[in-house]
Parts: structure tokens; C-alpha cells; sequence
């Protein structure tokens, strides 16, 4: 029996690691899969310390802050909820977003690249969006070289973190 895959998944099978989990009865007849579309890493530093760390690496790589979501006190506010710190950061680099849009304009549905920082149990996550696979959905092969050099560039940032981290601890 042979499924039925959207091209997009076939262009990055090969080129990620194996899906998380394939769902072979979707209601269209598809193959579901779900692939990991963030690049993560912990930090033993305050989410404070790590959120000014975070936008202080992505001004070096070239990314503005264009939004800054609170999530918890949104959520307090909204919902009367208490929730652990978590913060989303739309971030922007003007250079690759114009080379982006003007190959597709629609792909502003998919900016800017969403970089978020929360806590858990001490713990502090940042997790940046891997622009290879948000904008894979687009099936314009001009795309790829653009989110390929933007998803070195917030790899970088998340890494710098960790990096930063081990400089602290051992000066």
C-alpha cells in the first residue's frame, strides 16, 4: 500500500531527523507527520538573565525585536490564570525578510521568526523556529537558501546562551 505525501514533506524527509510520529489514517487520505520545528536547548541561568541574554545575541546577529508577547501576564490578565514565565519574541531581520518577500510576498504570513524563552521547574528553555521548515510550506525552492542562512543565524543565538552560560560558571 503506498500513502499519499504533500510535497512539502517530501522535500525535508530526508533532510531532518526521522518524524516524532506518523499518523497512517488521516480523514484525506494523507500521511501525517510531525517533525520537530524548533531548536532548543536548557540554561541553568535566571529567565531574566536569559531573556537580556537572548536579544542581546540576536542584535548580533543582525534581528531586531519587533514583538515581545508576556505570555503569563497576559494570561493573568485575560484568564485570571497563573502560568510560568514565558515570553515570545518576534524577531526580525530586515535584510532576509526583504530578500524573502520580495521572492513571495505572502510569506509575511510566516514572519517574523518566533524565539521563545520560558521557565519550568528552574529551569529556563530557549527554543527558536526553524525557518527551513516554517517556510518550506511555501513550495518556492528560491526560499530554502533564505531560511537556511536565517536558521544558522538563530542557532547561533540559542547556542550562545549555553556558550555564555559555561563562560560565567568557569571565569
Amino acid at each position: 500500500m503506498k500513502y499519499k505525501v504533500s510535497p512539502f514533506w517530501e522535500l525535508f524527509w530526508n533532510a531532518y531527523e526521522p518524524p516524532q510520529r506518523i499518523d497512517l489514517h488521516t480523514p484525506r487520505g494523507y500521511t501525517k507527520i510531525t517533525m520537530k520545528y524548533g531548536y532548543k536547548k536548557q540554561t541553568n541561568q535566571t529567565f531574566t538573565e536569559t531573556v537580556a541574554l537572548v536579544k542581546e545575541e540576536l542584535a548580533k546577529e543582525g534581528f531586531g525585536v519587533l514583538t515581545e508577547i508576556d505570555v503569563k501576564t497576559t494570561l493573568k490578565k485575560k484568564l485570571d490564570v497563573d502560568y510560568d514565565n514565558y515570553l515570545i519574541l518576534g524577531a526580525c531581520n530586515p535584510t532576509f525578510a526583504y530578500k524573502a518577500l520580495e521572492t513571495e510576498k505572502d510569506i509575511g504570513l510566516l514572519l517574523p521568526c518566533n524565539v521563545i524563552v520560558y521557565e519550568t521547574d528552574g529551569r529556563v528553555t530557549v527554543n527558536a523556529i526553524l525557518p527551513t521548515i516554517a517556510l518550506g510550506v511555501s513550495d518556492n525552492k528560491s526560499l530554502e537558501d533564505v531560511a537556511s542562512q536565517v536558521e544558522k543565524k538563530l542557532k547561533k543565538v540559542v547556542d550562545a546562551i549555553v556558550s555564555t552560560e559555561k563562560k560565567s560558571c568557569c571565569q
